[in-house]
């Protein structure tokens, strides 16, 4: 099965906009409801995974640029708990003023279909900001599980139904989601043991407390670069820049295809001034080359959506994550 990630057009367009953002520029800074200019104070931007996860260290690259650039800290409060869901909620629940805004990932997309009692709805009480990346998952293994190839893992999940672990972030997450169409796609069983973001992933797979993992890159990639951990294959269409000699998982599994992508929303009730104006910094900042080289060692691909480019792939990605979690039958409750 196919697993659509982000509308290449889309992304063309974005990659456009990083260039030469086009929204226009910001003549005066959007005031709050108590007429304060935005932002009079901190701003808290809630992860809902452990810190040194993919979705933490993007936001903290963001938070530190958009901080320097609006003259006001943005300050990163990781809130892991039920697949990333306790932070949306906390998000949703927060006042319109613009001083809550959560930093999230295609996990929230996917938990739509995964969970009937979220207690927020993505689409109804959180607004779009941007898509900030984009980057492959990787099948990892820990060193000492004798698979070098995507042929080898299948051999051995096959040789010992059940028993071959593979780490996730939680039910419904995207390592969750890479898993399960790998199993359906190759027809076998594999285990899945959830934790609560991808830096505790990296932790146990470099201890050997489970064997493989469809991580995120950037978690991974140090441990990779240093031979610690082994790079089985990418999920990508295409070999991934940061690790050229590492296959795809559709070179071995015809039609395999998965990624993550990261980016920022916030409470519905913000007014829109000030969510165009955290769109356009945010933009502006994946602009910067450092921003851009921090990025590409991690792995990822710097997208920079609008606000309604972004709407727009939530509302293809909800429909398109359900199909395969329909599929799968993937529940949380």
């Amino acid at each position: 099965m196919r697993c659509y990630t982000l509308d290449f057009a889309l992304l063309a367009a974005a990659l456009a906009a990083v260039s030469g953002y086009s929204g226009g520029a910001i003549a005066q800074a959007p005031s709050t409801s108590s007429g304060q200019a935005y932002p009079a104070k901190p701003v808290r931007i809630l992860v809902g995974f452990a810190p040194g996860g993919g979705t933490d260290i993007m936001a903290r690259v963001i938070a530190a640029k958009i901080g320097d650039s609006m003259k006001q800290q943005f300050i990163v409060d990781n809130r892991p708990g039920a697949n990333a869901n306790l932070a949306a909620r906390l998000a949703a629940e927060a006042p319109g003023d613009g001083y809550t805004l959560l930093f999230m990932s295609v996990a929230h997309i996917m938990s739509k279909p995964v969970y009937k009692n979220l207690g927020y709805d993505i689409e109804r009480d959180l607004t779009p900001i941007t898509v900030v990346s984009s980057v492959p998952n990787v099948l990892c293994a820990n060193m000492a599980l004798p698979a070098r190839t995507v042929k080898d893992i299948i051999a051995l999940a096959k040789a010992k139904p059940g028993e071959m672990t593979y780490a996730t972030s939680g039910v419904g997450s995207p390592e969750h989601f890479a898993g399960e169409m790998f199993k359906m796609m190759t027809k076998t069983d594999l285990l899945a043991i959830p934790y609560k973001g991808g830096a505790p992933i990296a932790i146990d797979l470099l201890a050997g407390h489970v064997m493989t993992s469809f991580s995120t890159m950037p978690p991974v990639i140090p441990h990779i670069k240093a031979n610690r951990m082994r790079a089985i294959a990418v999920t990508t269409e295409k070999r991934a820049a940061v690790l050229p000699d590492v296959p795809t998982v559709g070179e071995t599994v015809p039609g395999y295809v998965m990624s993550t992508w990261y980016g920022a929303v916030a409470p519905v009730k913000v007014s829109r001034e000030i969510v165009q104006r955290l769109n356009h910094e945010m933009v502006k900042a994946l602009a910067l080359p450092d921003v851009k080289e921090k990025l590409a060692a991690l792995g990822a691909d710097v997208v920079g959506t609008t606000t309604d480019e972004t709407a727009a792939i939530f509302k293809t990605d909800i429909a398109k994550f359900t199909k395969v979690a329909n599929a799968a039958n993937i529940r949380a409750d």
